[in-house]
């Protein structure tokens, strides 16, 4: 008679240590606390400001992915590309949508308009609709 087949799985275990862990919170604290700074004492401002927040923040994404996702030590590498590629994915859509409601608002917020129907008036003016 057929016997049944024994499969032994083993898994690999590729969590980090405490010192990984303590590594990557003191990073992630550090580059939280200077990205705060430079936003709250006004040492920089306008675009070297924006450039500056958006290296600290891909910073911060490349150490949450190292030090909390172990990135580097996932046996099947295609994931780990997977991962980074919808991470960067996810922070543009997350960046570019948001530069653009600041930018909407901005719009708005310049032009000192007080009712509803002075903002229409100025779209219907600034798009050309109407002549």
């Amino acid at each position: 008679m057929n016997e049944p087949k024994v499969v032994v799985v083993k898994h690999e275990h590729n969590g980090g240590s405490i010192r990984t862990y303590t590594i990557g919170f003191v990073l992630s604290i550090v580059l939280t606390v200077a990205a705060y700074i430079l936003t709250s004492k006004g040492t920089l401002s306008g675009w070297s400001l924006v450039y500056i927040l958006g290296a600290l923040a891909v910073a911060q994404l490349l150490v949450q992915l190292i030090f909390f996702l172990h990135m580097g030590r996932e046996s099947r590498p295609r994931w780990n590309l997977t991962v980074a590629l919808f991470a960067v994915m996810l922070v543009g859509i997350l960046v570019f949508g948001t530069l653009w409601i600041m930018k909407n608002l901005q719009y708005s917020h310049t032009h000192q308009l007080t009712t509803p129907s002075q903002t229409d008036q100025l779209i219907i003016h600034d798009e050309g609709y109407g002549q």
